[in-house]
């Protein structure tokens, strides 16, 4: 229901930096200086709807020639090609067009993002 997304409690004051800067962590959501909550009756509804597995990974499938945009660092929001996807690095390779020639780059693969899920992805 919510791909990429944790739902984390925690103390907003004491934790928050610890949080942000956990690995894998490419932010908390928040709007400007507000950072929403979700009450217990919300995640109590989720989990009742989810089932009773307390964790589940849900991973999209990602194919040889998807294009794909990249979510971070210098080539943010440049578009790629996937020339390669390496699982066990957890890496992928893309071709984009940098500078007016083609070129290839390696990523991690929580360092892009699929066309068809642009529209879930908040913040980063």
């Amino acid at each position: 229901m919510f791909p990429g997304y944790l739902f984390a409690k925690f103390s907003l004051r004491q934790s928050l930096d610890v949080v942000k800067f956990s690995w894998g962590v490419a932010d908390v959501v928040h709007f400007g200086c507000f950072w929403p909550m979700v009450s217990d009756e919300t995640i109590q509804d989720l989990q009742d709807a989810l089932g009773p597995e307390e964790i589940r990974t849900l991973e999209p499938t990602l194919k040889l020639g998807e294009q794909v945009e990249i979510a971070g660092g210098a080539f943010r929001g440049f578009n790629g090609i996937v020339t390669r996807i390496m699982p066990a690095r957890d890496r992928v390779t893309l071709l984009l067009e940098f500078l007016g020639r083609q070129t290839t780059v390696e990523l991690p693969r929580d360092g892009i993002i699929q066309q068809g899920l642009r529209h879930e992805r908040v913040g980063g």
